[in-house]
């Protein structure tokens, strides 16, 4: 796939975030629910992932939890774009593999500069997600 997979359950966001990305020259590609994000990323991993925290049948932080399992999955950049503003969310989301939280609604221009932070750390040969800087 070698792009951003955007999963969120709303199809609203998900026209409005794969606008974002698409206008910034990424190729996207949508999901409405973490078994449908799950099966994408068997098939064909992508660059990254922007993913929402609620929606129907698996929760975002355990479809990122499923991510990392999966091979390639811990180099897969991870963004949580959620409406929830809880320091334990956030805090879960971490511990569950994301490497970035976003709380809607966004700006664009921040958005954009995020997501392509991730994969410019991401892309990094030699790369190791877990060590700082």
């Amino acid at each position: 796939m070698a792009g951003v997979l955007v999963v969120d359950d709303d199809p609203d966001v998900k026209f409005v975030v794969s606008l974002v990305l698409k206008r910034s020259g990424h190729d996207v590609v949508t999901a409405g629910t973490g078994q449908a994000a799950l099966e994408i990323a068997a098939r064909e991993m992508p660059d990254a992932v922007i993913l929402d925290w609620v929606m129907p049948g698996l929760f975002g932080p355990e479809v990122c939890r499923r991510l990392r399992a999966m091979p390639g999955g811990d180099r897969v950049a991870v963004m949580m774009l959620t409406v929830r503003v809880g320091e334990g969310d956030m805090e879960a989301a971490f511990r569950a593999g994301a490497d970035d939280y976003m709380i809607k609604p966004f700006g664009h221009e921040e958005f954009v500069a995020r997501v392509e932070g991730m994969l410019a750390r991401a892309a990094r040969p030699g790369s190791d997600p877990d060590r700082w800087p």
